[in-house]
C-alpha cells in the first residue's frame, strides 16, 4: 500500500546524509520509498488517461528520474537528488513534448507541467504558435479554472527584450519573452500524504491538459 510519508521521511534523512555508505546502508528504505512514487505515478497515470490517452500506455517506472545527481560540472558533490520527480509524456522523459510533472521533496513538493528547457528550434515553433494563436493561450491560461490552480507562469531566465522577429511592442510580448513553457502549483507535506493525493493530482494535470495541447498543436 502506497505510503508517502514514508518517502518524505526517507527524503529527509537523505537530505542529512548524503553520502554512498549512507545510501548503501539504507538500499532497502530507498527502494521501499521509490515504490510508493512508482505506486503514485501509476495512479495518476489511470486517471489523466481519462482526459488524455495519450499517457495511457506509459510505464511508470520510466517516468522516474535517477536519484543520482550529474556532479561532473558541479560544485555540489553530493551524489543524491533529495527528491523524486517523474515526468508523464507521450513518447518518453527525452521526447521533447509537452507532459506532466511531479515533484517529491519535504517542504518542496510540486506539480504541473509544460515543456522545460526547451531546445531553440521548440522555442521558435512555440513563439510562432504564439504569434498566430496568442488570444487562443490566454483564454486558457486567464480562465477562472486555470488561475485558480496555476495563477502564474515559471519564469526563470525569461528575455529582458523581445525574442528576435518580434516587435517590442508585440500583444503577447509577455508569453513570447518566457524561455520555458511551464506551469507549477507547489503542495504541502500534509497534502501529498492524503489519501486523495493521486485524485488531486490528475484533476490539476485536467486543468493543465489545454496549455499542453496548445503546446503539442505548436510543434507539430
Amino acid at each position: 500500500m502506497m505510503d508517502l510519508q514514508f518517502t518524505l521521511d526517507f527524503l529527509k534523512d537523505l537530505a542529512n546524509n548524503n553520502h554512498k555508505e549512507w545510501m548503501d546502508t539504507n538500499k532497502k528504505r530507498y527502494l521501499e520509498a521509490k515504490e510508493n512514487v512508482i505506486e503514485l505515478v501509476s495512479e495518476v497515470i489511470t486517471k489523466t488517461s481519462a482526459f488524455d490517452p495519450s499517457v495511457s500506455t506509459l510505464e511508470p517506472k520510466k517516468c522516474l528520474f535517477r536519484i543520482n545527481r550529474d556532479i561532473r560540472f558541479s560544485k555540489n558533490k553530493d551524489p543524491y537528488k533529495t527528491n523524486f520527480g517523474a515526468f508523464l509524456v507521450e513518447g518518453g522523459k527525452k521526447s521533447g513534448n509537452p507532459g506532466y510533472y511531479i515533484h517529491i521533496q519535504p517542504g518542496n513538493n510540486f506539480l504541473g507541467g509544460g515543456i522545460y528547457q526547451p531546445p531553440s528550434e521548440t522555442l521558435q515553433k512555440v513563439r510562432q504558435e504564439i504569434d498566430y494563436n496568442g488570444n487562443e493561450l490566454k483564454s486558457i491560461i486567464e480562465s477562472k479554472s486555470f488561475k485558480n490552480v496555476y495563477p502564474e507562469p515559471h519564469t526563470a531566465d525569461s528575455l529582458k527584450t523581445a525574442p528576435k522577429g518580434y516587435p517590442k511592442d508585440h500583444e503577447h510580448i509577455d508569453l513570447l519573452q518566457l524561455k520555458h513553457y511551464v506551469f507549477m502549483r507547489k503542495a504541502t507535506d500534509k497534502e501529498v500524504t492524503s489519501k486523495d493525493f493521486a485524485d488531486k493530482v490528475a484533476s490539476d494535470f485536467k486543468v493543465l491538459h489545454p496549455f499542453n495541447q496548445f503546446l503539442s498543436k505548436a510543434l507539430d
